[in-house]
């Protein structure tokens, strides 16, 4: 089993639908055991699944429907549970492995259409222009309108070299075409760079099975160039839709000595645990900026919970997506697929659950220039508003949508107001007298 930041006990029902059986034998239940509603139901499946076998205008692929109906059973649980065919776990698998063909984009569902949730750094997504938000309404010329994600992801995908279109529906703009050549995609999850006087800049863009493994490599060839006291580190999470559970626990080990990264509890025992570093850390006392966007969901936000809460880290940016829910994959027997079941909820170190609110910066920025209606817009770009989204178990709210601290003033010819602001906050802390960051 895999844990993500996305049974067999129907299959009886298959093989009696198989037959044309309308109706099965039900235990006698007497009084008020929650079980006969269950038996009830199910039996209702199967005489509803019997009579469209017997009664709908074409015949029937009986295992295409009960497959779907087992998706959307799951699907009305959370966002991020889902039944996973055979085809579809396998590409699950390759997708997690960190490399895949394809056009290199994070998506979701909403309203019937595919969602971007992030395009990855260097891809065809990224390079067509394609913005968090953006929704296709259809892949090829044929409409994505009641597709199921996993149908409608394996479209997107092909062999390298082949085009494939989108049209693209982008809020406050008429529908768009666009044509995007395939890829092998191998996303580099962690890279680096020197940024101004002696900082490094890392980029995570996301958490496959490679990622610290990656950035590990960024680190020991930042440490070769610059040795281990540059000015400042800072570590950018911006658009980074999440992914393993491991790998975001594994990642902010990398900065913090000792104590506590992430805690889960879930309503099974093996689904409540907490997840501490090792003494070991990198770049000791060194000053950290984390940029966080409403991009920065699931595995981003544990670590930019983890680096916060325990001062290592200064947060500058936009409020993150706010998925606070942990996932786990259980294949299913016989080859049938997998199931991708949220299984428990998250806690940052000081006991937050972040789930539909998200992780505030402590410096809140801008990336460009904000009116307040796109401010609401970006307010609705986030889990709280995912159809059936788990609730915050605290009853707290996502905060109102806000015009932030501070924008690019209207001069501005940078590139990146947030990691401009990023760097002038690291020189800014470097020059105050006795600066000691707290090193968790």
């Amino acid at each position: 089993m895999k844990s993500f930041f996305s049974n067999a006990a129907l299959g009886f029902v298959t093989g009696a639908a198989a037959i044309g059986i309308s109706a099965f034998a039900l235990p006698e239940l007497k009084g008020t055991d929650t079980r006969a509603l269950t038996y009830e139901q199910l039996d209702l499946f199967t005489e509803v699944l019997a009579r469209a076998k017997a009664d709908y205008v074409e015949e029937i692929d009986e295992v295409a429907v009960i497959d779907a109906a087992i998706d959307g059973m799951l699907g009305s649980l959370d966002p991020h549970s889902s039944y996973l065919s055979a085809d579809d776990f396998e590409a699950m698998q390759v997708s997690t492995s960190g490399q895949y063909g394809g056009l290199g984009i994070e998506v979701t569902m909403e309203d019937g259409f595919v969602k971007v949730v992030t395009p990855m750094d260097d891809s065809p997504a990224s390079r067509a222009g394609l913005l968090p938000g953006d929704l296709f309404t259809s892949i090829d010329g044929k409409s994505i309108f009641g597709l199921k994600l996993d149908e409608a992801v394996s479209n997107m995908r092909g062999e390298a070299g082949t085009d494939l279109s989108v049209t693209v529906l982008r809020e406050g703009q008429d529908p768009f075409e666009l044509v995007l050549t395939r890829e092998v995609i191998k996303p580099k999850s962690a890279t680096w760079r020197l940024v101004d006087d002696n900082i490094l800049y890392f980029r995570v863009s996301t958490f496959n099975e490679r990622t610290t493994e990656l950035l590990e490599i960024a680190i020991t060839e930042a440490k070769e160039a610059v040795g281990d006291r540059p000015v400042g580190l800072i570590l950018d999470l911006r658009n980074n839709g999440g992914g393993l559970l491991d790998q975001a626990i594994s990642v902010s080990d990398l900065f913090l000595s000792g104590g506590e990264v992430v805690s889960t509890i879930g309503r099974r025992p093996q689904d409540i645990a907490r997840f501490n570093a090792s003494r070991s850390v990198v770049f000791r006392d060194v000053p950290i900026v984390v940029l966080i966007n409403a991009g920065s969901a699931s595995a981003s936000e544990i670590v930019a919970g983890a680096l916060q809460d325990r001062s290592r880290a200064t947060l500058i940016g936009m409020t993150s997506f706010g998925k606070g829910s942990v996932q786990t994959v259980v294949p299913l027997g016989g080859g049938r697929g997998a199931i991708r079941l949220t299984t428990a909820r998250y806690y940052t170190p000081s006991g937050r659950s972040i789930q539909g609110t998200g992780i505030s910066p402590d410096v809140e920025v801008s990336s460009v220039r904000l009116t307040e209606e796109q401010i609401a817009r970006i307010g609705r770009y986030s889990e709280a508003n995912l159809m059936n989204a788990l609730g915050n178990e605290n009853g707290t709210d996502r905060d109102v949508p806000h015009l932030p601290d501070e924008q690019p003033p209207l001069d501005y010819e940078g590139n990146d107001y947030q990691l401009d602001k990023a760097i002038e906050y690291i020189k800014a802390e470097r020059a105050l007298a006795g600066y000691r960051p707290h090193n968790g």
